[in-house]
């Protein structure tokens, strides 16, 4: 797994240093700032591959730090934050954030959306050197002959459901949210064309469903989004 460098932005010492001793103890390389401020300072000076972010801080709220650190960085940014109404994990993640955890949190969970961070970092690494061939679990997409196939099966899958498919791989682990992809997609933001998307999404989920693995490869955030999910022994892992 990818040994990733990591920012931990929360004001409250006590959960700063939960989350510092744990990652120590798991041997992650991390560094701490108190306020949004300082995060942003620290983001450009250290450059973290990965950011576990409080929504609120003292001086600026968290949203303004994804916004600042979004418009040159590409770090993974998972949310750390009391605040756990649909609105605000929309807002978060509509901004720039890649994951969401309310508190209070597990550290068992909060190592496992690390992980999940660190495998999707690695991913995008690999993509980045020219890999055209995207696998899952038992799926596979090929980009360069935009072919697609489950456990060895060719699936015919319709343009659109191509492109929601493309875009959910390439953000596999993270939560898109429905106004994010209709953008992607269809190139507006409508509130209506959110039906439509359920419909694609429903059909796209059966086409690449694989019963006898038993796989979920299309997790449903209700009342935000989708997900491509992360299977493990995943050839980009």
């Amino acid at each position: 797994m990818k040994d990733i460098k990591i920012l931990v932005v929360e004001d409250d010492r006590s959960i700063a240093n939960l989350i510092s001793t744990t990652l120590k103890i798991h041997g992650y390389t991390y560094a701490w700032a108190a306020t949004g401020n300082e995060a942003v300072a620290m983001c450009a000076s250290l450059q973290p591959e990965l950011i576990l972010l409080d929504l609120g801080l003292p001086d600026i709220d968290g949203i303004e730090v994804i916004r600042t650190v979004r418009s040159w960085s590409t770090a993974m940014i998972i949310i750390i934050s009391a605040r756990g109404e649909d609105s605000d994990k929309i807002e978060a993640l509509d901004n720039g954030a890649d994951d969401y955890l309310t508190k209070p949190f597990s550290i068992d969970e909060l190592l496992a959306r690390i992980r999940a961070a660190a495998r999707r970092l690695e991913f995008q690494a690999q993509r980045e050197t020219g890999n055209a061939v995207f696998v899952n679990g038992q799926l596979t997409i090929d980009k360069g002959s935009n072919l697609v196939s489950v456990a060895g099966e060719e699936i015919h899958l319709t343009p659109i459901e191509y492109k929601l498919l493309c875009l959910l791989a390439d953000n596999a682990g993270k939560v898109l949210t429905h106004s994010f992809i209709i953008s992607r997609i269809w190139g507006t933001g409508m509130e209506t064309d959110i039906g439509s998307l359920r419909v694609y999404m429903n059909s796209l989920r059966k086409k690449i469903s694989h019963k006898e693995a038993g796989e979920e490869l299309i997790r449903t955030h209700i009342g935000i989004g989708y997900q491509m999910v992360r299977k493990e022994g995943s050839d980009d892992e």
